[in-house]
């Protein structure tokens, strides 16, 4: 909204008298503009949208992403919309919404399969993301890399459970199921408390960091920072655990991608069905979980290399045929 009214600032315009072609300047300049927030201060930091050679994930582009210009015209349209509410502001809404859409939605039954409809005037395109899991030979260098028993049990307890770094965040003792090894979560999405399991290997490192740093107490957070006095362990000291890692490596792996790999570890093996796979992801929609049914190139490389070995097939005959025949008829 910030950016909205710099704009109409800019214009020398009040916020009535806007009209779809200033969200038209907003989207242009959106789209040709630099995002400040990745101008990087590191010298050593990978530049804007550059590819990183071991992972194969770009990092962010230089301008803004076209989720965030649809995003921004979702924030407008709402601000919009609340002022029409209420009578004010323009008698239409300067952010053009698509017709088709409104019609598929109108009278939707939450059973039917969402319809597909054109995308409204001025948003953009944005492509379906790819999973990012990382494939085994980078997640036992990136393990091996951690530094303590903390650590290990927290990567544990994701790529084991699924759970969103906020939702292990929360844990507090009395989440902690030992004797069925399952952990207590408050979802992201419902906020209800929920049950998810977690792997025998997450518990017993989670054993040894109490042995190490001392249960903690009754309705305390299970996860406390290691530096500058006791006290839980925030998200953005968790990022920092991650991006320390990946300095040492050369990788870019971030939270998200170790729910990622715990999504393609049970989708793909062999293991669990779909459906129950999203069950303990807590996935509203089976088709979310469908997307980690995809192949990775990176598990792929020995079955290329035997492909790329295989000797050529031998042409042979069924036998009693005369071989000078055969070379007349096919060739020597």
């Amino acid at each position: 909204m910030l950016r909205w009214f710099r704009l109409l600032w800019a214009l020398q315009m009040g916020w009535q008298q806007a009209t779809e072609a200033e969200v038209a300047v907003l989207v242009g300049w959106l789209r040709s503009a630099k995002n400040p927030q990745r101008q990087r201060s590191d010298p050593e930091a990978p530049p804007a949208g550059s590819v990183n050679p071991k992972t194969g994930k770009s990092a962010l582009q230089a301008g803004y992403a076209p989720s965030t210009i649809n995003h921004a015209l979702s924030v407008v349209s709402g601000f919009y919309q609340f002022h029409a509410c209420h009578g004010r502001g323009p008698v239409r809404n300067p952010v053009p919404v698509s017709a088709e859409r409104r019609r598929a939605m109108a009278h939707r039954s939450p059973l039917e399969a969402p319809a597909k409809f054109g995308r409204a005037r001025l948003r953009q395109r944005v492509p379906a993301p790819l999973p990012r899991s990382i494939p085994d030979r980078l997640w036992d260098e990136l393990f091996a890399a951690l530094g303590c028993d903390r650590d290990r049990a927290l990567l544990e307890f994701f790529v084991s459970s699924g759970a969103r770094a906020a939702e292990l965040l929360g844990l507090v003792l009395e989440d902690l199921d030992w004797a069925d090894q399952r952990i207590w979560v408050i979802s992201k999405g419902t906020r209800a408390r929920q049950l998810v399991p977690a792997s025998p290997q997450a518990f017993l490192y989670l054993a040894r960091y109490f042995d190490e740093a001392g249960t903690p107490a009754a309705g305390g957070r299970i996860w406390r920072t290691r530096r500058g006095g006791d006290r839980p362990l925030a998200y953005w000291a968790l990022r920092r655990i991650l991006q320390r890692v990946n300095a040492q490596l050369g990788t870019n792996w971030t939270l998200h991608d170790l729910r990622h790999t715990a999504a393609t570890r049970m989708v793909n093996g062999g293991r669990l069905t779909l459906p129950e796979v999203q069950v303990i992801l807590r996935h509203a929609d089976i088709r979310v979980t469908g997307r980690y049914l995809t192949a990775r190139v990176e598990d792929l490389v020995d079955k290329l290399a035997e492909h790329y070995n295989r000797p050529r097939p031998v042409m042979t005959y069924a036998p009693g045929y005369d071989p000078a025949d055969i070379a007349a008829v096919f060739g020597g």
